[in-house]
């Protein structure tokens, strides 16, 4: 989740993996490469927090959002930088003071920032999109470095007073929580970089991911993406594989639709638009016949096997789904059930467990005169209201309906339980042979499995 610069072009994939980066980079940033870049974030990250922890604890002033700090980073070293092997570059530090206390306001201590960030070698992820951006993940799946455009860093920037704010009233967001804004500078090139937290934990399978829009216009995963051995499919596929949607327990049903309908009304009020819901799918029941095929076969080739390390919990609070959705942060490590990343429990079409991880992704695209050129191109060729670029009311309500609506729905299991507190629906008996003996329509209902457990209780 290909280094975007300042500059007319932008990184696109093309053969193999490893020959689009090398070609990326030879395009971008002339004599440098991936593992230079990535000693480069972190020599200038240990630094900017090393220099900040000298600094005294105050209050965020207005003025602190519009700071930038820089330094240089010659290769044989200054009195205020080490020698290093990477070139010459110089290393800039955005609103340092606003984000400090955004990481503390997630209960991130310093020392484990620079721990996540710069002990171990960052993981670059492959490509997940059309973005161009490039991902990295620290080894401890805690934080995911994006590289972000030139504009998309000066929206960041201009959102930080409002963004502020927001996190000070309310910690039930599925917004993303953003822990610094840096720029390397090398060769007369800039590559912007974002910190924010890791929605998808790499130690836990994903076995379905989905990339949200609420669009239906040529929102359909390519060939190229589905050749991947875990695609990230789009809104079209969603309803066509998940027609009945994903199924919640209705207190987290309640919750997850209260803070879409939150985020939503702020990412509006900031004329934000073109969002996604990332969403990513752990099927507990699979990955457990995943973990028993291999055992009893001895693996064989071809087999997905899921990585058996127990995840660490997560050092920042507020940061899981779950936490996400309630508000509440259950502290470093006091998660009460196996699953350390907090994803919230639910149930697919078929009975199966399983584990959600979601979060809005891709917020930094206001509707400015360039977006507004480009729906009104789209809906001279289709359907003005399907295609992914709305104004921001329109493109809130319609996010918030299809999410709402369509992805998520209250478990069935309990519209059962709520027609036999109605006398419709006998404890024994499925929906459908119910509704058979009463006046109700069978169509208004949904189709259950012919099962009686709860379908919330441990298999």
């Amino acid at each position: 989740m290909a280094f975007f610069l300042e500059g007319p072009c932008k990184y696109h994939t093309s053969g193999t993996q490893d020959e689009g980066r090398l070609s990326a980079l030879s395009l971008f940033f002339s004599n440098t490469t991936s593992s230079a870049l990535k000693g480069a974030i972190q020599l200038g990250i240990t630094h900017t927090v090393g220099s900040l922890s000298q600094k005294a604890e105050r209050d965020v002033l207005m003025q602190d959002f519009y700071v930038v700090e820089s330094i240089f980073f010659p290769s044989e070293g200054s009195n205020l930088t080490p020698a290093h092997h990477h070139g010459d570059f110089r290393f800039k530090t955005y609103a340092p003071i606003a984000f400090r206390y955004f990481r503390e306001l997630f209960g991130i201590r310093p020392d484990d920032y620079l721990y996540s960030l710069c002990n171990d070698p960052l993981i670059e992820l492959s490509n997940p999109g059309a973005s161009g951006s490039i991902f990295y993940v620290t080894s401890d799946d805690e934080f995911i470095i994006k590289t972000v455009q030139h504009k998309e860093a000066e929206f960041l920037q201009k959102l930080l007073p409002g963004y502020f704010m927001n996190l000070n009233q309310n910690k039930r967001t599925l917004l993303p929580k953003f822990y610094g804004l840096y720029c390397v500078q090398a060769g007369g090139k800039n590559i912007r970089i974002v910190v924010m937290n890791n929605l998808l934990p790499c130690s836990v399978p994903m076995h379905l991911k989905y990339d949200l829009k609420g669009s239906t216009c040529k929102r359909r995963a390519s060939p190229k993406e589905r050749e991947k051995r875990v695609p990230t499919f789009k809104d079209l596929d969603f309803i066509q594989d998940m027609p009945e949607g994903i199924q919640l327990e209705p207190d987290n049903y309640n919750a997850l639709s209260k803070t879409i309908q939150r985020d939503c009304l702020l990412l509006q009020s900031f004329k934000i638009m073109d969002y996604s819901l990332l969403v990513g799918i752990h099927n507990v029941d699979q990955a457990c016949r995943e973990r028993a095929g291999v055992v009893e076969g001895g693996g064989s080739e071809g087999a997905v096997t899921p990585d058996h390390r127990r995840p660490q919990a997560q050092k920042a609070l507020y940061s899981t789904a779950m936490e996400s959705i309630q508000g509440e942060a259950k502290g470093k490590g006091a998660l009460e059930t196996e699953d350390q990343w907090g994803g919230i429990p639910a149930r697919n079409s078929k009975g199966e467990r399983i584990l959600v991880y979601i979060g809005i992704i891709d917020i930094l695209q206001s509707y400015r005169f360039i977006k507004k050129i480009e729906h009104s191109w789209k809906a001279l060729v289709h359907d003005g209201d399907t295609v992914s670029v709305h104004r921001p009311g329109f493109y809130a309500e319609r996010f918030q309906r299809f999410m709402c609506n369509t992805v998520f729905k209250k478990a069935r299991k309990f519209i059962k339980l709520q027609l036999f507190q109605r006398g419709i629906v006998h404890p024994k008996m499925t929906i459908q042979s119910s509704v058979t003996h009463s006046h109700v329509d069978p169509k208004t209902f949904v189709h259950l499995p012919n099962t009686n457990e709860d379908i919330f209780e441990s298999c």
